[in-house]
């Protein structure tokens, strides 16, 4: 259980909502449909998720931070490979298309008009993806511990103890075996500087390359090379100092790769790094309610789309006391 420093009140939670419904769709088969046989597995995933997290966190407020655009224009100027094997096949010549599972896209909406219904925000900043929203929004916090749920692993650099302690659930293997990550946790197990674990991860992803996202990283440098170049040197700017200083003891075959991989380590950088600037608009305060502020279209919703059971789950949730 997560509270302000004071401990009066829950944390502020902040869900990552595609990568959180990705993951629903997946876990549960099509079979789950509604009424009229649209498939509702994601909905229904989603929202049982919802009511766990509410329930194991005790948030006194919650956000769903949303992709407004999935790709944005600055990360691809930057780095051309950005996420370009997901853009969809049949959209290569034109704007840019996630490609996503055909029965996921239409369940979208009806998460969004299920949390609309039970009065829990959602977040979003144009231009911007879902980390960067979860990114500004831990970064704004100056009162609540903050807890951000994500299945991608770029949100560990958002990690902090100061002003507010920041931390990471990470569901990437599912919610039953999500880890809890502060700074000690990803300093530890990524082998980043302590002093500097979230900036480090950043730096330790530019290093080592993402292939889930497009990015190349610097060819013949692993994570474990990676990682020891960071102990050794501190940062990212330090290293590419030791490259350029003929006195410097870093190895030949290392200074090489680094020199080669000029061009792309001075685009690549705010590619890898979350915004927490970004112009965040909420569709309603963060104040968890303790019912839903609209229980009429709510009860429409699961009747329609045959997730009674899961809206229930949330009902409950959202109505349980709450650790003062």
């Amino acid at each position: 259980m997560f509270g302000r420093m004071s401990g009066m009140t829950g944390p502020l939670l902040l869900l990552d909502g595609a990568s959180l419904w990705f993951r629903a769709y997946y876990a549960l088969p099509e079979s789950f449909t509604a009424k009229d046989g649209r498939p509702v597995n994601a909905v229904r995933g989603f929202t049982d998720m919802v009511a766990s997290l509410v329930t194991r966190h005790q948030p006194s407020r919650l956000a769903v931070c949303l992709d407004l655009d999935w790709r944005p224009q600055f990360r691809v100027d930057a780095v051309p490979s950005y996420k370009a094997h997901r853009v969809a096949a049949e959209h290569e010549q034109g704007p840019d298309v996630e490609e996503v599972p055909d029965t996921l896209t239409p369940q979208v909406p009806m998460i969004l008009d299920v949390l609309a219904a039970a009065g829990i925000a959602t977040a979003g900043a144009p231009g911007c993806e879902a980390d960067d929203v979860l990114g500004t929004l831990a970064a704004r916090e100056r009162e609540d511990t903050v807890v951000v749920v994500s299945g991608d692993r770029d949100l560990l650099q958002v990690v902090a103890d100061e002003p507010v302690p920041v931390r990471v659930l990470y569901v990437g293997r599912g919610l039953a075996k999500a880890e809890l990550f502060g700074p000690a946790e990803v300093a530890e197990k990524y082998g980043v500087p302590a002093e500097r674990p979230g900036p480090g991860y950043a730096e330790l992803a530019l290093l080592r390359g993402d292939p889930s996202d497009g990015l190349p990283g610097v060819k013949g440098v692993g994570e474990k090379t990676a990682s020891a170049l960071l102990l050794e040197y501190g940062s990212v700017a330090a290293l590419r100092d030791a490259v350029a200083d003929p006195e410097s003891g870093l190895a030949k075959g290392i200074r090489a790769k680094l020199t080669a991989a000029a061009d792309y380590l001075d685009a690549a950088l705010p590619v890898v790094q979350v915004l927490t600037d970004a112009d965040v608009t909420l569709s309603r305060p963060d104040l968890l309610p303790a019912a839903p502020v609209d229980p009429d279209r709510l009860a429409e919703l699961a009747a329609d789309l045959a997730i009674e059971t899961s809206v229930g789950r949330l009902v409950k949730a959202m109505a349980a006391p709450r650790q003062a």
